[in-house]
Protein backbone atom coordinates (compact mmCIF):
# COMPACT_ATOMS: atom_id res chain seq x y z
CA UNK A 1 0.00 0.00 0.00
CA UNK A 2 1.44 3.39 -0.95
CA UNK A 3 2.03 5.96 1.78
CA UNK A 4 -0.77 8.51 1.46
CA UNK A 5 0.23 10.60 4.49
CA UNK A 6 0.73 13.76 2.40
CA UNK A 7 -2.45 13.32 0.36
CA UNK A 8 -4.63 16.39 -0.08
CA UNK A 9 -8.17 15.16 -0.69
CA UNK A 10 -10.80 17.05 -2.67
CA UNK A 11 -14.40 16.14 -3.38
CA UNK A 12 -15.57 15.38 -6.85
CA UNK A 13 -17.28 18.21 -8.70
CA UNK A 14 -20.04 15.65 -9.42
CA UNK A 15 -20.78 15.16 -5.72
CA UNK A 16 -24.39 15.52 -4.70
CA UNK A 17 -25.97 17.09 -1.63
CA UNK A 18 -26.93 13.67 -0.27
CA UNK A 19 -23.34 12.86 0.57
CA UNK A 20 -22.72 10.30 -2.16
CA UNK A 21 -19.23 11.57 -2.87
CA UNK A 22 -15.80 10.44 -3.81
CA UNK A 23 -12.60 12.27 -2.98
CA UNK A 24 -9.48 12.38 -5.10
CA UNK A 25 -5.90 13.05 -4.06
CA UNK A 26 -3.74 13.88 -7.06
CA UNK A 27 -1.05 15.98 -5.39
CA UNK A 28 1.52 13.23 -4.95
CA UNK A 29 4.02 12.19 -7.60
CA UNK A 30 3.34 8.86 -9.25
CA UNK A 31 -0.01 8.10 -7.59
CA UNK A 32 -3.64 9.20 -7.57
CA UNK A 33 -5.88 8.16 -4.67
CA UNK A 34 -9.65 7.71 -4.72
CA UNK A 35 -11.82 7.16 -1.61
CA UNK A 36 -15.38 7.37 -0.31
CA UNK A 37 -15.84 10.71 1.44
CA UNK A 38 -18.18 9.12 3.99
CA UNK A 39 -15.38 6.77 5.10
CA UNK A 40 -12.11 8.76 5.05
CA UNK A 41 -10.25 6.12 7.05
CA UNK A 42 -11.54 3.30 4.86
CA UNK A 43 -10.04 1.71 1.78
CA UNK A 44 -8.41 3.76 -0.98
CA UNK A 45 -8.11 2.86 -4.62
CA UNK A 46 -4.81 3.96 -6.13
CA UNK A 47 -3.98 4.62 -9.74
CA UNK A 48 -0.84 5.43 -11.67
CA UNK A 49 -1.34 8.87 -13.27
CA UNK A 50 -1.67 7.43 -16.80
CA UNK A 51 -4.20 4.85 -15.61
CA UNK A 52 -6.16 7.62 -13.84
CA UNK A 53 -6.27 9.64 -17.06
CA UNK A 54 -7.50 6.60 -19.00
CA UNK A 55 -10.11 5.91 -16.31
CA UNK A 56 -11.44 9.49 -16.48
CA UNK A 57 -11.49 9.43 -20.27
CA UNK A 58 -13.47 6.20 -20.30
CA UNK A 59 -16.10 7.34 -17.79
CA UNK A 60 -16.54 10.68 -19.54
CA UNK A 61 -17.43 8.78 -22.72
CA UNK A 62 -20.23 6.85 -20.98
CA UNK A 63 -23.77 8.23 -21.03
CA UNK A 64 -25.01 9.34 -17.58
CA UNK A 65 -27.06 6.80 -15.63
CA UNK A 66 -29.39 8.30 -13.05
Amino acid sequence: MPDLTGAVWRKSTRSNAGGNCVEVADNMPGIVGLRDSKDPTGPVLTFAPRAWTRFLTSIKQQPPRY
